[in-house]
C-alpha cells in the first residue's frame, strides 16, 4: 500500500455575502424549500480583493429540524475585472432550537452550528484558470443580514 499523506489546507479567501429576506416556497416533497436572494458582498484573498455581484441566490432545503442543505450560486468580480462563477454547496446542522432561530433570522453563535461547504469556481480568465482545477473547502456562519465564510484550497 502506498503511503499517501493526508491533504492540507491553504487559506484562499474570506467572504461576506449580504442576503435579503428568504422567499419561502414551503413544505415540498423533499423538505422545506427556501430561496435566499444575494444582494452583494466582499471577498478578501491573500493579495487580492473582489466583490460579490447582486443577483445570485442560496437555494436551501431544510431536511429536518436539525439539518439544512444549501446550494448557493453567484458571481464575483475580482479587482482586476475578472468574473468568477461560484457554486457553493453546504451542510448546516444544529440543535433543533438553534436551527429554528436561524430560520427566523435571529443571531446565533457560530460555535452552535456545524456549517461546512465545498465551493467550486468557473472563470474564463486564463490567469485564474487554476481555480477551476482545484478543490476547495470552507466553513461559515449565518448572521441576520449576511453569510460569512472562509474558503481553503485543498493541497
Amino acid at each position: 500500500m502506498l503511503n499517501l499523506e493526508p491533504p492540507s489546507l491553504q487559506f484562499f479567501a474570506d467572504l461576506s455575502v449580504r442576503v435579503d429576506r428568504p422567499q419561502e416556497v414551503g413544505q415540498t416533497v423533499h423538505g422545506l424549500r427556501r430561496l435566499i436572494p444575494i444582494l452583494g458582498g466582499e471577498v478578501q484573498g491573500q493579495g487580492w480583493t473582489a466583490r460579490v455581484l447582486p443577483g445570485g441566490a442560496d437555494f436551501q432545503l431544510i431536511l429536518s429540524p436539525r439539518m439544512a442543505e444549501l446550494d448557493a450560486r453567484y458571481t464575483i468580480e475580482t479587482d482586476g475585472g475578472d468574473l468568477i462563477f461560484v457554486q457553493n454547496r453546504a451542510v448546516r446542522t444544529a440543535a433543533p432550537e438553534v436551527m429554528a432561530r436561524l430560520i427566523r433570522g435571529e443571531p446565533v453563535a457560530p460555535s452552535e452550528v456545524y456549517f461546512r461547504c465545498s465551493p467550486s469556481f468557473e472563470t474564463a480568465s486564463p490567469s485564474l484558470a487554476w481555480i477551476s482545477e482545484r478543490m476547495f473547502l470552507g466553513t461559515g456562519a449565518r448572521q441576520p443580514d449576511r453569510v460569512v465564510m472562509r474558503f481553503f484550497e485543498v493541497l
